[in-house]
């Protein structure tokens, strides 16, 4: 197998056309690769620098995600850190883990970033949703949003074996003069859901309760998880919107510290 190296979006456009396969840490393909042969050309994006940014608003899809640290936003981060060994983070990529896995676990993450991917064609680069990168495939350059105001992730223990834990990612955006609005996405089983509403920016006080609870933002809780039941997130079992219910309470309580 003949591995390239591109350095530049032309240099790595040519090895597209020569037919090389696009690998990240290779973690998911490798043994796939031994069972039923090594491709003749492969192609890395290691040494490519827009496959290799971390910032507060973009994320390169070459980078492992124990790279993935504080200059990123929280729910990224959490992600990054809840997936698999601290071995497989060493390897793993972006990339890899958002087109090539079956789990996607950073997928919610960036869907309440709202990002848009950078991607790399036969005819150039272009920027999609994250929709058509988990429809099509693509090779997939990077990452980039609007930084959120607070976010917060979380993923169920699992069980070994069992179905993939359930991951709830949150995030809250300045929407507008004086809006706010909520992110939310849902990895539930394989499939990942989401939805957003907008929030009020009155003034708020908390209650301590789970219910009507007033929010730094000014938004009511329970008016707001009523309106993301509105949206795809209202297919989730009763068991899944306690966790989305509580993660919603407490980000919306408590913006500054998450």
């Amino acid at each position: 197998m003949l591995l390239r190296l591109p350095t530049s979006v032309t240099e790595a456009r040519e090895c597209l056309a020569e037919g090389a396969v696009p690998i990240g840490g290779a973690t998911l393909v490798w043994a796939t690769w031994q069972r039923d042969g090594f491709p003749e050309r492969a192609m890395s994006l290691r040494e490519l620098p827009e496959a290799n940014v971390i910032g507060p608003e973009a994320l390169g899809a070459a980078v492992v995600l124990n790279r993935i640290d504080d200059r990123t936003p929280e729910v990224l981060r959490r992600a990054a850190g809840s997936v698999g060994t601290g071995a497989v983070r060493r390897t793993a990529t972006v990339g890899g883990n958002i087109v090539g896995s079956s789990l996607r676990c950073l997928l919610p993450a960036a869907l309440v970033l709202d990002a848009r991917a950078t991607v790399l064609e036969s005819d150039g680069l272009h920027e999609t949703d994250l929709a058509e990168v988990a429809a099509k495939r693509p090779l997939l350059l990077g990452l980039h949003w609007r930084r959120p105001i607070a976010s917060a992730y979380r993923k169920l223990p699992g069980e070994a074996g069992g179905p993939p834990p359930l991951v709830v990612a949150t995030a809250l955006h300045a929407d507008g003069a004086g809006q706010h609005r909520l992110r939310v996405a849902v990895r539930d089983g394989y499939d990942v859901l989401s939805g957003s509403t907008p929030c009020d920016t009155g003034t708020g006080t908390d209650t301590g309760t789970r219910t009507g609870t007033r929010t730094g933002t000014g938004a009511d809780a329970e008016q707001v998880l009523h309106a993301l039941k509105g949206t795809a997130l209202g297919d989730l079992a009763a068991t899944a919107w306690e966790v989305v219910g509580r993660q919603v309470c407490d980000l919306l309580s408590h913006p500054g510290s998450h």
